[in-house]
């Protein structure tokens, strides 16, 4: 069995033995759309993270026989065209709950607490010239007693109200957009005008895209912070921008951007103000999530062996 995995530093240093002891594995770090025909033309077995492999690929590669998404979401893939040509698409879910769970509260306790703006002043020699002990030029605020709201109650949502119910905080869960709430969960329009914490958490679809723009922004708390672990253009960055830079909401922590990596003429990525914290996609990427990533593909390619259907989507 011939296995290639076509992006393979999106698994940064990870061992990659798992799956070699499974066949013959050739790895290549990353690859370019006009590289995969040739990359793929033996393989029984493709890994790929983010590489799109569309109908017209899938034409031209008659030995593949699966395709393994190294993510859980498997938009890069056509999959009616999987089932067509009766390749079968395997996901992986759940890998990354701790990592991005441990990531969201980052940015929730850096913003709280403006810890980044006390690093900065450290390193520039503030602290040295302080007439106290400490210095308290920014406000320290506790997650305890703060109303966190969650939009997107699936694993990840709910693992993120776990962790802020242990800190303290009053969790309430967002009804969808535009939708009566059930019982257990308040309007989406209640959640944005009590909440002092917005956390994101669910899939960009065409429901959800721009799902918090500027008329959303406007109901916010003017203290409150939002932020999106989840995926890029739930939130409409250029209106994002805008409320930061007029003090509309007090912060915001965002890991993920409408196109990534993110482009120059990127509001967020423009944006120079200090109530925005911006990191590169990388909730999902602890060492550990990686390595739990990497066994779980090893162990659909197994499943599938076998004739058994595990994590499969076609």
């Amino acid at each position: 069995m011939n296995i290639v995995v076509l992006d393979a530093a999106t698994l940064a240093d990870t061992s990659l033995d798992e799956l070699a002891q499974l066949g013959s594995l050739t790895c290549y770090n990353l690859t370019n759309q006009h590289e995969l025909i040739e990359r793929c033309q033996d393989a029984d077995v493709v890994v790929t993270n983010k590489v799109v492999i569309n109908q017209q690929a899938m034409a031209q590669l008659p030995q593949l026989k699966l395709i393994c998404v190294a993510a859980t979401g498997t938009n890069n893939i056509d999959l009616p065209a999987a089932k067509a040509h009766n390749i079968a698409v395997t996901n992986v879910a759940g890998y990354s709950t701790p990592s991005v769970v441990q990531h969201t509260f980052t940015l929730i306790t850096n913003l709280l607490g403006n810890t980044h703006k006390y690093i900065r002043d450290c390193q520039q020699g503030l602290w040295q010239q302080s007439p106290m002990f400490c210095r308290l030029d920014y406000s320290f605020n506790e997650i305890a007693g703060k109303t966190l709201a969650i939009i997107g109650y699936g694993s990840l949502g709910k693992a993120v109200a776990e962790v802020a119910t242990a800190f303290g905080a009053h969790v309430i869960i967002s009804e969808r957009k535009g939708h009566t709430p059930r019982e257990g969960r308040v309007s989406f329009e209640q959640a944005l005008k009590s909440a002092d914490i917005i956390s994101v958490h669910c899939p960009l679809t065409e429901e959800t895209r721009d799902q918090i723009a500027a008329h959303e922004l406007n109901m916010m708390k003017p203290s409150a912070i939002l932020i999106n672990t989840a995926r890029g253009g739930i939130i409409n960055e250029a209106d994002l921008a805008s409320a930061l830079a007029n003090n509309v909401i007090a912060g915001a922590g965002v890991d993920v951007l409408s196109k990534e990596p993110a482009e120059a003429d990127n509001p967020l990525a423009r944006y120079t103000g200090d109530n925005l914290l911006l990191t590169p996609h990388i909730a999902w990427a602890s060492k550990e999530s990686i390595i739990r990533l990497v066994k779980e593909i090893a162990l659909n390619i197994k499943a599938f062996n076998q004739g058994n259907e595990r994590n499969r989507l076609v």
